[in-house]
């Protein structure tokens, strides 16, 4: 393993803002599909990955963005109660995840396995990705010769491109697609002279734009609706920061789990989504391709992260960088989302594989059923003005039928 400690202040900057070059992509594209600002978005998840390393004490070596777990209740969210409402719900969001920390300082990480075991989170990560995946095939079909470029393009990086390039399938795909699309509407408009074509990239919005430009910051109100609503929705990126933690740990070759400590790690993480959402930003997670990228220089030095949330700042205020990415064209974005929703599904097989979870019982069967018709389902529970769907209902229910059905390992 290699330390940075003896790197010149340039050549960390320079892999400073390769990490952002990493997290960019899936930072950016939950605001777009939310309708939330992507400057508030870039603003948030570098503000946030600082305050991370404050609580940790600078160890660990995590950058924080745009946390796809939330799409589909944020979205659902602003539609009932508006954005300020909704940057409400999540800022409560945080108080979750202090209590599962100050339940693991207590209990130890053991407390995670008893009430949110792999039969219950696997298909709750399914449920995310699969609730989502309308909406992706709906952003394509604007235009699916684009959404198929796009598509392609993510595929093939994925499957074979190396280095740093591998890790951003997003921006690649993005940056491709985008290119496409001003050449179709070039043919359309310049070779077939179609007269009422709607060009799919509209340049207006990146050519009105000023260089500097504050992000459009949105602060929270408190409506106890939109609270509960969001509260259950915490389950699943908790599970998801515990498993980054101990990857990072294991790429690193230190026991981050124990130093700072898991409870601590996830305070951070807590904390961090609440600032976000006091100023409108979607909640932030840990990014595991950040990791990878690590991985792969093998420098793991927590000071090129932070460097990484400055450039994100920075970067925040650029109304160019801010106009360019709200004329990227929904097919552009819809042809990778329907890659990355998929993903998120096969995350959650994964789990659920890695656990082996014995499947001739009938209670996991019972757990698993229940939880998928529910979130893929879009149930609905209301008594009065409460009400709790969806991703949120069916991580409830999960959590609730593990421990009630006969036959359950317990986990001292």
């Amino acid at each position: 393993m290699n330390s940075s400690n003896g790197l010149p202040l340039s050549r960390k900057v320079i892999l400073g803002v390769q990490m952002l070059f990493v997290a960019f992509g899936a930072t950016v594209l939950v605001p777009l599909l939310t309708g939330l600002d992507p400057g508030v978005a870039l603003f948030t998840a570098g503000l946030g990955t600082l305050v991370f390393h404050l609580i940790t004490g600078g160890k660990v070596p995590i950058f924080l963005g745009s946390s796809f777990a939330f799409i589909a209740p944020i979205t659902a969210s602003i539609q009932h109660f508006g954005i300020p409402a909704t940057m409400g719900g999540l800022m409560s969001v945080g108080l979750v995840y202090v209590i599962v920390s100050l339940l693991i300082k207590a209990r130890g990480v053991k407390i995670i396995e008893k009430y949110l075991p792999p039969i219950v989170v696997g298909p709750v990560i399914m449920t995310i990705g699969l609730s989502l995946a309308p909406a992706g095939i709906d952003m394509a079909k604007t235009s699916w010769p684009v959404a198929l470029v796009s598509l392609g393009t993510a595929i093939v990086i994925v499957t074979y491109a190396g280095g740093l390039l591998k890790l951003i399938p997003i921006i690649g795909a993005v940056i491709v697609g985008y290119i496409f699309a001003l050449a179709y509407d070039f043919y359309h408009i310049a070779v077939l002279h179609v007269h009422d074509y709607r060009p799919l990239v509209d340049l207006s919005v990146m050519s009105s734009a000023l260089w500097f430009s504050v992000p459009g910051f949105v602060f929270p109100e408190f409506r106890w609706e939109a609270i509960v609503f969001m509260l259950p929705v915490a389950i699943a990126p908790i599970i998801e920061h515990v498993g980054d933690i101990y990857t990072i740990s294991q790429v690193a070759g230190r026991n981050y789990v124990e130093d700072p400590g898991l409870h601590r790690t996830l305070l951070g993480d807590g904390i961090a989504s609440s600032i976000a959402a006091l100023f409108g930003g979607p909640p932030n997670t840990t990014y595991s391709e950040v990791t990878g990228a690590l991985a792969l220089i093998r420098i793991y030095e927590p000071a090129i992260l932070r460097i990484a949330a400055i450039t994100a700042i920075i970067l925040a205020f650029s109304g160019k960088l801010n106009g360019f990415l709200k004329s990227i064209p929904p097919a552009v974005i819809g042809g990778v989302l329907i890659l990355l929703f998929g993903m998120i599904a096969a995350v959650g097989i994964r789990t659920l594989i890695n656990a082996k979870p014995d499947l001739s019982k009938t209670r996991n069967l019972i757990i698993i059923s229940v939880i998928l018709s529910i979130g893929v389902g879009g149930a609905v529970f209301s008594w009065g003005r409460f009400s709790i769907a969806s991703i949120g209902l069916a991580g409830i229910v999960g959590v609730l039928l593990n421990l009630i059905l006969p036959g359950r390992e317990l986990v001292e």
